[in-house]
């Protein structure tokens, strides 16, 4: 069934043409991801289609009574609401009903003996009842929960960027709906709820279409991606992985055109030039048709993000943390945490929101000092600092002064010298844009410029904080491709689990009540392991909470013996063990080789995490039955 339909649509911005004449429908059932670079106009795509915002040319009809609900990037909302009236705000009579009661809840708090607020309240509570909304009330909370607003009183105004997008998130989720627009869901929510999220919109009804540059989501979630580039839309049947195996083909098969009509004008204008003589008595059609061929308006590669900044020397001293504690108010973040870092390191820092991650990276940057402990910084680093706020960023400035403010020319890992703009050309600002205010700027390609001004400073330690926010999916795969060859060090907070598993080689994991858990596992691998090891760890003490030594007893403890299949199991873990790491080394060998065949590919990386893990799980039993055997032994002297 059709739900929507998009004929002709038209929209410029300025001078530049966003898209042009785009057709396409969009049926019920469909996943539909949209991908481009970032100023290519997506998310105006996004808003003309949910009806925010008007095209120039074409339409967007919609099925009768199909319901839209749209997730913007920066949602508005009435500031002196609370969360749950906020996303009872709706036209539906069950919303209205909702929204009135906790309105009259509000004020009953406000003014708990006022006869005609019990009254108005009691009449809405038998109302609910009868309308069976009470479930939608639950639902909404239970949502809100997962998102991490656990203060459903709370005012709007009073509440973070990332919160708001999350209580517009429950209030898009919550509403019964055909079509769910989301435009970047996934920012601003931590690794478990993305994969809540993923778990949730897998079993909605609702068709959906949406932006986000989780490749993880993308290839579980959708089953049609939509690429917009230079203006003109390509569809996809299939998820994230189908789409990179459809657009090498097209890159290729347009690639291949162009060669032939190249060769084919080489021979027209070879004709031509032979002379008036072979040219009056050929067809004129000949004439015409080499006249068109040169005319002809090619769909050429556009340029391409290129980083290939150098960084400074570092040192074998990079960064050590020795027992910092750091507290707000009375919560305790971090408790005498420890944490040595070397060059050439790339740690991911993981965990929910408000765990304590930010607060890290913020004292390693110095922007926070710990309640006690020391931070000591290696007298070779130069650090820079990608932050989630881009707080420096004065919109006023135009583009090209905004990077001159750090470097006019800079040395690339080439050895070659090239100048502020011609960086910001690598970086996809053509020399038109450079003299564009920074205000003009869509908010990816704002992110993107700012990514620039932090690479140009040329550092050895790159903290990043959600680096992935708001960055397009091709940027994301050169970012990560430059992180492969930055000699330097790494340390990022993320909750895109593609990225920390392409990127990072160690993992700290904020595990709330369990403490700061760190791993050489991939996150994949972390994120499978999790439950079933927290299921049987004790949450994690402090030193104060720690039970003070008993005296030791005098009699002799009992040895405890190793039952027969222990026995077989540790005169045979040694030979499982080689085995395992013969088996991985032969899948990443493969790997390595790389190739063409995606899903052979991805094959060969799932199975890589299988063995790893069982691999980790086999050292750690070795450990455990080596140990019992040592104990043993020692017990028979």
């Amino acid at each position: 069934m059709n739900l929507l339909s998009i004929l002709n649509l038209t929209k410029t911005h300025g001078e530049k043409t966003l898209f042009q004449d785009l057709n396409f429908g969009i049926d019920s059932g469909e996943r539909i991801g949209l991908i481009g670079v970032n100023g290519t106009g997506k998310s105006t795509l996004l808003r003309t289609i949910a009806g925010t915002e008007q095209p120039d040319s074409g339409l967007v009809v919609r099925g009768n009574n199909v319901r839209v609900e749209f997730l913007p990037q920066n949602p508005q909302f009435d500031e002196h609401l609370t969360v749950l009236q906020s996303v009872f705000q709706g036209d539906s009579p069950v919303l209205r009903l909702l929204y009135e009661y906790e309105q009259t809840l509000g004020q009953l708090g406000a003014h708990p003996e006022d006869q005609q607020l019990q009254a108005r309240l009691l009449r809405l509570t038998q109302e609910i009842d009868q309308n069976n909304a009470w479930e939608m009330e639950a639902n909404a909370k239970n949502i809100l929960n997962r998102l991490g607003i656990a203060n459903y009183d709370a005012v709007v105004s009073t509440l973070s960027g990332g919160q708001r997008k999350r209580v517009a998130m429950a209030r898009a989720l919550i509403r019964p709906a055909d079509l769910l627009i989301l435009d970047e869901p996934t920012n601003h929510i931590d690794n478990e709820t993305v994969d809540w999220l993923e778990g949730y919109l897998a079993k909605s009804k609702a068709a959906l279409l949406m932006i986000t540059h989780d490749r993880y989501f993308l290839d579980r979630v959708t089953n049609r991606i939509l690429e917009l580039d230079k203006g003109r839309l390509y569809s996809y049947n299939g998820n994230y992985e189908t789409f990179l195996i459809g657009k090498a083909q097209r890159e290729e098969s347009q690639a291949a055109s162009e060669d032939k009509r190249q060769n084919l004008l080489r021979r027209e204008l070879e004709w031509l030039h032979r002379g008036a003589k072979a040219r009056t008595t050929k067809q004129k059609a000949r004439v015409e048709f080499a006249t068109a061929l040169r005319d002809q308006k090619v769909e050429k590669a556009g340029p391409q993000l290129e980083i290939a900044i150098g960084s400074q020397r570092l040192g074998k001293k990079v960064l050590e943390l020795t027992d910092v504690t750091k507290s707000f108010g009375n919560r305790v973040l971090l408790n005498r945490y420890s944490l040595l870092v070397g060059p050439g390191e790339r740690i991911g820092i993981v965990g929910p929101n408000g765990s304590g991650k930010s607060t890290l990276l913020n004292l390693i940057a110095g922007r926070l000092q710990p309640d006690s402990g020391t931070v000591e910084i290696g007298q070779t680093v130069k650090m820079a600092y990608y932050t989630q706020e881009s707080v420096d960023m004065n919109e006023e400035m135009r583009v090209i002064e905004y990077i001159r403010d750090v470097a006019s020319y800079i040395k690339t890992t080439d050895g070659e010298t090239i100048s502020a703009g011609q960086m910001l050309e690598r970086f996809l600002f053509p020399p038109h844009q450079q003299w564009t205010p920074i205000s003009k700027l869509s908010g990816g390609e704002k992110r993107r410029l700012y990514l620039l001004r932090i690479l140009m400073s040329e550092p050895n330690v790159l903290l990043l904080d959600e680096p992935t926010n708001d960055l397009d999916v091709q940027t994301l795969s050169i970012l990560e491709d430059y992180l492969d060859h930055f000699d330097g060090t790494v340390i990022t907070v993320s909750h895109d689990r593609y990225f920390l598993d392409r990127v990072v080689d160690r993992l700290i994991a904020f595990e709330g009540e369990h403490g700061i858990y760190e791993t050489l596992d991939m996150y994949s691998v972390y994120q499978a392991t999790r439950e079933k090891r927290l299921a049987s760890a004790t949450p994690a003490t402090s030193p104060e909470d720690k039970p003070k030594a008993q005296a030791p007893r005098s009699e002799k403890p009992r040895a405890r013996r190793m039952t027969y299949n222990e026995q077989r199991e540790f005169e045979t873990i040694d030979e499982r063990i080689a085995g395992l790491e013969e088996k991985l080394a032969a899948v990443q060998t493969e790997l390595a080789k790389g190739g063409s065949d995606y899903t052979h590919l991805q094959k060969l990386t799932d199975e890589e995490a299988r063995l790893t893990a069982e691999l980790e799980a086999a050292v750690e039993r070795w450990a455990e039955l080596n140990e019992l055997a040592e104990e043993i032994a020692r017990a028979k002297k």
